[in-house]
């Protein structure tokens, strides 16, 4: 192939000049609408920018000492993401299972696994946890429960779709010497699908962590009741100290997740 001349190279034809300017002219008239649809207007934007730098300035410098009463819902919110993430990456395990289809052949279970997942991944958090404090009143309980959901989904959809990708070979192998269903998931599924799955994992409780820290505007404890407090008040300074908090918290998370990322991986 090297040696051919290059005009009998096989290269790939390059896409037309008619699809390239057929594809951006659909995607300006898409944008556009939307804009219009959505009453989207740059001069709104223009109008608004004065009111948002003083905002930025109300909230600049931070109420440094209001660090240390927020402490105690920081570690509630830790404690939520930790407990939801938990629960639903245990839960997230024979759903992942039965939404495989090369584990489960079966149309008639991983057709309602994945119908079951898709409902889940349909509600957002914040309404699950409203729902939650309408049944349990305030407090982390209905929080722990719409986090749990909340990874049941993203846990499970991901684990499926690893589990599918695995190599089969290893499972062949074990069905020709007549190993049974569970025989074959523990030592032809799991060790292939493990580190993938703690990746999962790790990466739900960041995402949790970002998600239990706003589930207190519904009254679902964490450090989201201070920001409906602080806000409805207009104590912009205190809401500073509380987004910079979250972010420290939300960076160490992210710094140790990832080194455990690359010791599993």
């Amino acid at each position: 192939m090297m040696n051919l001349p290059l005009e009998k190279r096989n290269y790939p034809e390059p896409p037309s000049k008619l699809k390239t300017y057929l594809t951006v002219f659909i995607l300006l008239l898409l944008f556009f609408a939307s804009a219009m649809k959505t009453n989207a207007s740059i001069s709104d934007l223009v109008v608004g920018f004065p009111n948002m730098l003083e905002l930025l300035k109300q909230m600049i410098p931070p109420n440094w000492l209001y660090f240390e009463k927020i402490l105690p819902a920081m570690l509630e919110t830790i404690r939520m993401a930790l407990l939801g993430t938990t629960f639903g990456a245990i839960i997230a395990i024979p759903i992942a299972l039965f939404s495989a289809n090369n584990i489960v052949k079966n149309y008639f279970f991983y057709y309602p696994a994945r119908f079951i997942l898709n409902i889940i991944r349909t509600v957002p958090d914040l309404l699950l946890a409203a729902i939650f404090v309408s049944i349990f009143g305030l407090g982390t309980l209905p929080g722990i429960l719409a986090l749990t959901i909340f990874s049941i989904g993203l846990v499970a959809k991901l684990t499926y779709e690893a589990i599918e990708s695995i190599d089969t070979g290893p499972l062949e192998a074990m069905t020709a010497v007549g190993a049974n269903k569970i025989q074959w998931i523990f030592y032809g599924v799991i060790p292939q699908v493990l580190p993938h799955y703690i990746s999962y994992v790790l990466y739900t409780f960041e995402v949790n962590i970002r998600a239990a820290a706003v589930l207190g505007l519904v009254g679902a404890g964490g450090i989201g009741l201070y920001y409906d407090r602080t806000l409805g008040f207009f104590e912009y300074d205190k809401t500073s100290s509380i987004i910079l908090f979250t972010l420290v918290v939300v960076l160490l998370i992210d710094y140790i997740s990832t080194k455990l990322r690359e010791k599993l991986l």
